[in-house]
């Protein structure tokens, strides 16, 4: 990767937003864009003025940078996020999670929309990720070896930090939401998966599949931040659901379920 491209990016923001480290960093996936409740904002602008990140590209993506205090923390949350399917390579993709570790963010919330593999599951369902499968068969830390982006051979043996999958399991059960642990299984897109690949997806253990979260996840452990990871049920996955798959429907699930996402997120952030 392109290490001046993320020095230009970090270049545009204000010296406020590394002034004090934030509490909690969040990316927010398809959907999950007006889940975010604020009580100070104190920076605020699009991806498209942000060098090298550019504006959202797919529907469901607001495609805006806040920094905000919320419950006497500080948050720094990206509001929809860049995709390796877009074509524009991994500095995009990973950028955010860069301009986290220069801010000196520890904490990192990935959220996404996903496809139910596990029948347990229905639209509407949340899963906290507790482990993936990179089907996509490259990662953003493949290239020249940063020491600043940690060893050369980050261990992946637990990326979903289970204390955090523990704060967002106490949500759940204070929401009185539907939730399970699950494997989140990550392809390149565009592309929804075929009925044959869902049922080997589902043999190697996977119960969501989804076109993002997993690039972001591996260059944030690699850099040592703990990470929690949430998704959101929006449909069945392709032979599972009898629908013609399409991004319209992620979006409708996401827009009802919209109150229980800010619900989830507020609480999760009361009790870090």
């Amino acid at each position: 990767m392109n290490k001046a491209i993320f020095d230009k990016a970090a270049g545009y923001f204000p010296d406020v937003c590394f002034e004090r480290q934030p509490d909690l960093g969040i990316l927010l996936g398809s959907g999950w864009g007006e889940s975010l409740k604020m009580d100070e904002v104190i920076a605020r602008f699009p991806y498209a003025d942000i060098p090298g990140l550019g504006g959202a590209t797919v529907a469901g993506h607001a495609g805006e940078f806040v920094m905000y205090r919320r419950a006497g923390r500080l948050i720094a949350a990206w509001c929809g996020r860049r995709h390796f399917y877009e074509g524009a390579g991994w500095e995009p993709v990973v950028l955010p999670v860069e301009i986290l570790r220069r801010m000196g963010c520890e904490t990192l919330l990935l959220t996404n929309a996903s496809g139910g593999i596990n029948p347990a599951l229905r639209p509407g369902d949340f899963v906290i990720l507790r482990d993936h499968i990179n089907l996509v068969g490259v990662n953003p830390l493949i290239g020249p070896h940063r020491a600043e982006w940690g060893v050369r051979f980050p261990d992946m043996s637990e990326v979903y930090a289970k204390r955090l999958a523990e704060l967002l399991h106490a949500c759940a059960n204070r929401l009185g939401l539907r939730v399970m642990d699950g494997v989140y299984a990550y392809t390149s897109g565009p592309c929804y998966e075929t009925p044959a690949e869902i049922q080997a997806y589902k043999a190697q253990g996977a119960d969501v599949v989804g076109m993002s979260t997993v690039p972001e996840a591996v260059f944030a452990r690699a850099c040592g931040l703990k990470i929690a990871g949430l998704s959101l049920v929006s449909n069945l996955a392709a032979g599972i659901s009898r629908r013609q798959l399409s991004h319209e429907e992620v979006i409708a699930a996401s827009a009802t379920a919209k109150p229980l996402m800010a619900a989830f997120i507020d609480d999760f952030i009361a009790r870090l």
